[in-house]
C-alpha cells in the first residue's frame, strides 16, 4: 500500500520503523490514496489508536514504578498483541520489564522484516494489486475482534461499526472509519445499559 500510495522505498521503510501501529499505517495510506487532508488523517489515527490510552492505564500500576529508560521503550513497543500477552501474565511474578521489552522487540523486528519484504515485493512484482493480498489485513482484524465478542453489547457495537463503515465508505464519506467507530462504541454502551449487563454479571 505504501508503494501504491506513491511513497519511495525509504519512506515506506521509515514509516514501518517509526509508526509501530499497523492500523494507523494502513488507514493513513488508504486516506492518502483517497486524497484526504492532513486533519482528517490525524483525527482518524487518533481515534483508531485510542485504545492505547486504555492499555497504558491498565499497565500503569506496573510501569509507573519503573525508570524512564524502561517506560519509554515499553510505551513505544506496546501494541494490541503485546497487551494481550501481558494480560495473560501474573503481574505480581510473571510480568517483568524484560518480558515486555523482549516480546515487544520480537514483534517490532518481525514487523519491520516482513514490511521490508513486502516493500521489496511491491517494488518488483508487477500488478501486485490483482492478487488481493490486502485481504490478509481484514483477516488479521477478524481474528483480533471475534474472540472479544463475549457479550451482546459488544456484538451490537461490532455490527454497527461494520455496517456503517461499509455504507459510509460506499457513499465515499470522508471520515467514514471514525464515524463508524464512534457510532459502534455509542451503540455498545447503550446496549449495555439497556440490557443491564453489569448488574446481570454481578
Amino acid at each position: 500500500m505504501a508503494i501504491q500510495a506513491g511513497l519511495t522505498f525509504w519512506q515506506s521503510v521509515g514509516m514501518s520503523a517509526i509508526v509501530f501501529a499497523g492500523a494507523a499505517q494502513l488507514v493513513t495510506l488508504g486516506m492518502i490514496m483517497a486524497g484526504a487532508n492532513l486533519f482528517a488523517i490525524l483525527v482518524s489515527v487518533f481515534f483508531i489508536t485510542s485504545q492505547h490510552f486504555i492499555y497504558g492505564l491498565t499497565l500503569r500500576e506496573f510501569v509507573s514504578y519503573l525508570k524512564i529508560k524502561l517506560r519509554l521503550p515499553i510505551g513505544f513497543l506496546l501494541t494490541d498483541e503485546l497487551f494481550a500477552l501481558s494480560e495473560t501474565k501474573n503481574k505480581e511474578s510473571e510480568l517483568t520489564p524484560s518480558y515486555l521489552i523482549g516480546a515487544g522487540l520480537t514483534f517490532y523486528l518481525s514487523w519491520n522484516a516482513f514490511s521490508l519484504m513486502g516493500i521489496l515485493m511491491a517494488s518488483s512484482v508487477p500488478n501486485l494489486e490483482k492478487y488481493h493480498l490486502d485481504y490478509s489485513i481484514v483477516a488479521t482484524f477478524i481474528t483480533i475482534v471475534v474472540p472479544m465478542v463475549k457479550k451482546i453489547s459488544t456484538l451490537v457495537g461490532v455490527a454497527v461499526s461494520l455496517l456503517l463503515s461499509m455504507l459510509l465508505s460506499y457513499w465515499q464519506l470522508e471520515g467514514a472509519i471514525v464515524i463508524s467507530g464512534l457510532c459502534g462504541m455509542f451503540s455498545a454502551v447503550l446496549a449495555s445499559v439497556l440490557l443491564n449487563e453489569e448488574q446481570s454479571q454481578e
